[in-house]
């Protein structure tokens, strides 16, 4: 299964693929509070109970981003699995949440 939301912001896409009960979504370009709820949608599909967030291709990434992140961690807690790019690391090591378990170290 194959799930693309990308939206009226052309530096912005989340396109998803199921396999299995696992749902990886790449996300490129900038998460903000007009593309957060798009990369969210496409990350909680029907039956999955395991995600992989690629963001290694993300440019920009603000508090409603981390909020969707978060609503991300409480859904699938230890299933979750987030490869952040640079910028995204840095985010999440101002707002203190560099040390959680889905991050990955890459």
């Amino acid at each position: 299964m194959f799930v693309d939301q990308e939206g009226a912001d052309p530096n912005f896409t989340a396109t998803g693929v199921v396999t299995g009960n696992r749902v990886t979504v790449t996300v490129t370009g900038e998460v903000d509070m007009s593309t957060a709820d798009a990369m969210l949608r496409a990350a909680t599909v029907d039956g999955a109970a395991a995600a992989t967030l690629d963001l290694r291709e993300v440019s920009f990434f603000d508090s409603a981003a981390i909020h969707a992140l978060l609503q991300l961690a409480d859904r699938y807690g230890e299933a979750l699995l987030v490869h952040p790019s640079g910028q995204v690391r840095r985010v999440l090591e101002i707002s203190g949440l560099s040390t959680q378990p889905w991050l990955s170290a890459d």
